[in-house]
């Protein structure tokens, strides 16, 4: 018999499987879209998009009621999608300063951070991801034996990753915010920092963050690289 109970081993391989199948999802989009293939990654160490392992997990954990109802794993599908969408945004430019995704470009859109097309897509996500997807992927989560201490192991190694992608993306604004406003300051930190996170390493890993100028106009960092 399936077991349906959510746990903490559960909710971390969601989040892991999730994470890697959105950055997969990604990729493959936009070398569709634009014939380029680029990194789609939210975090500095791992093949992870964790904004698809955090909606997958809400996802799951909220609508599995509703299973048996397409009509309304769609609409809450939309609904929670957006909501994820726009708090995960909000909350990444306002630490930041910087845009990790934009869709002003996109016909009926809030603020650049959700639109309609992609409530659509959330929706369409929400009837597969219940339907079809998380029955397979809960039955081999069952199969992964691994004990209390390797999932904490795991999910310390998320922290840990997580804390460096803040360090690295905090740096890189700091960076380009001298080079913007022609400040530069030379120490030990800077230094290895500047190897660590080189510009070079930073435009591979997130090659579309936009940095927000003091008059609040949008630049792809890329380009003011290019430009400097």
């Amino acid at each position: 018999m399936e077991n349906n109970k959510i746990d903490f081993h559960k909710i971390l391989w969601y989040f892991i499987i999730f994470s890697v199948i959105g950055l997969i999802i990604e990729t493959v989009f936009c070398f569709l879209t634009t014939g380029v293939i680029e990194s789609r990654k939210g975090l500095i160490i791992g093949p992870f998009c964790p904004v698809y392992g955090v909606g997958a997990v809400i996802i799951i954990c909220t609508l599995n009621r509703y299973k048996n109802s397409y009509i309304k794993l769609f609409l809450y599908g939309s609904i929670l999608g957006n909501i994820v969408e726009y708090i995960l945004s909000y909350a990444l430019d306002a630490i930041y300063g910087m845009r990790f995704w934009d869709y002003s470009y996109i016909a009926w859109n809030l603020n650049g951070r959700i639109c309609i097309k992609y409530s659509i897509f959330w929706g369409i996500l929400a009837i597969v991801l219940i339907k079809f997807i998380d029955p397979i992927i809960s039955k081999n989560i069952e199969k992964i034996k691994t004990s209390k201490k390797i999932d904490l192991a795991i999910f310390i190694f998320f922290i840990i990753d997580a804390l460096i992608t803040v360090w690295g993306i905090t740096t890189y604004q700091n960076r380009i915010d001298a080079m913007y406003n022609n400040v530069y300051n030379e120490d030990i930190l800077n230094n290895i920092e500047e190897k660590i996170f080189s510009n070079d390493i930073m435009v591979k890993i997130f090659p579309n963050l936009r940095y927000i100028d003091n008059n609040g106009g949008e630049h792809y960092i890329r380009d003011l690289i290019e430009q400097s």
